[in-house]
């Protein structure tokens, strides 16, 4: 692992070259240090002349145009799907706190309990939710290939990588600046040995519209996006926001998903929508439905709120697991429904 991460430092050296990075994320007694390069004199505008001496002692001339500076002329990274995946979709919310990760793991759950090849990347370098979802929190760190890839870990039959599998443990922070987070999605994307192929790679996507939402949507092939919501106005401001920044990448929005939004009673199963915003309402629908069709977006479902589904995620063990292993089919059904629609608009069959 210290050499799956080792260019970061370098990385960031010409930010603050006094920065002193110590890391354990790998070893506990390893240690990175960015140290100052001993000569770093910066640019000369101009060559020195003794007559001038005051002048450049001060700084900058403050009269006259701004000296030009040669630059480099870059275009947009070209666009390439993932090694050995063929199908790759964005699970985001552009707000945190909505259920994303849930919903990501049971999606990608459900895939493989369909005969699909399927892996999930937590791409939340930050606040990774995956090892806790899957029940690896406690897992060693993943091995490297002779071509130091990075092997997935397995759980419930579903391949998955994540930042979280990295650190000493789950306390334990990523306070890195940009340079290093950059750095360490691109190993994540374009480091892992999916092989010997995926049939779909679902991406649980951080929070918001930032950088990693740029550099994937730059950098990957995406089959599509599905957002994530609740009922609330203010999960769906956050939710608009994130169908704009996709429709601005020119990336398909598969369709968005309203979680916590209906409840099931326990005894007779009816469906409540306690969370139904009637002053808004599209055509008799609310929440998340009428925003998808305002937005001209498909509806792709909703998710119960149950307290069930926060027990099984907190427990590592996924809504579709638990309910497959117990022989009910209470949640598991609306993420199944949920999935095949997925699939079909991404051209994957469905058994």
């Amino acid at each position: 692992m210290r050499k799956c991460f080792s260019t970061c430092a370098r990385q960031l050296s010409h930010e603050n070259p006094l920065v002193s990075l110590v890391s354990s994320h790998f070893h506990s007694n390893t240690h990175y240090r960015l140290v100052a390069p001993k000569h770093h004199p910066g640019p000369v505008l101009n060559p020195p002349n003794p007559r001038n001496a005051n002048k450049y002692s001060k700084g900058l001339p403050r009269k006259g145009a701004p000296p030009t500076l040669p630059r480099m002329q870059r275009g947009l990274p070209q666009k390439r799907k993932l090694r050995n995946v063929a199908h790759t979709i964005a699970v985001s919310s552009a707000k945190g706190g909505v259920g994303k990760s849930t919903l990501a793991v049971n999606l990608a759950l459900s895939f493989s309990r369909h005969g699909l090849r399927t892996g999930i990347l937590d791409t939340d370098i930050f606040g990774p939710s995956v090892p806790t979802l899957l029940g690896l929190s406690d897992v060693s760190e993943p091995k490297l290939t002779g071509q130091n890839m990075l092997v997935p870990l397995t759980s419930y039959g579903l391949r998955s990588m994540s930042m979280g599998y990295l650190l000493p443990n789950e306390a334990a922070p990523v306070a890195w600046r940009g340079l290093m987070v950059m750095k360490a999605l691109q190993q994540l994307l374009h480091e892992v040995d999916w092989s010997p192929g995926l049939d779909v790679l679902v991406l649980d996507m951080p929070p918001g519209t930032g950088d990693v939402q740029l550099t994937i949507g730059q950098q990957v092939e995406l089959d599509g996006a599905v957002i994530v919501s609740t009922p609330q106005d203010i999960a769906l401001k956050d939710a608009v926001k994130g169908v704009g920044m996709f429709r601005k990448m020119n990336i398909d929005v598969l369709g968005m998903v309203q979680n916590m939004s209906v409840f099931v009673c326990p005894n007779c199963q009816t469906e409540t929508k306690i969370f139904a915003h009637s002053h808004d309402d599209v055509g008799g629908l609310g929440g998340a439905e009428a925003k998808a069709t305002d937005l001209g977006v498909d509806f792709l479902g909703d998710v119960p709120l149950d307290p069930n589904i926060c027990a099984d995620a907190d427990r590592g063990m996924p809504t579709v697991v638990a309910e497959e292993a117990s022989g009910k089919n209470v949640n598991s059904q609306y993420y199944e429904r949920i999935a095949e629609k997925v699939a079909q608009k991404i051209g994957l069959g469905w058994a």
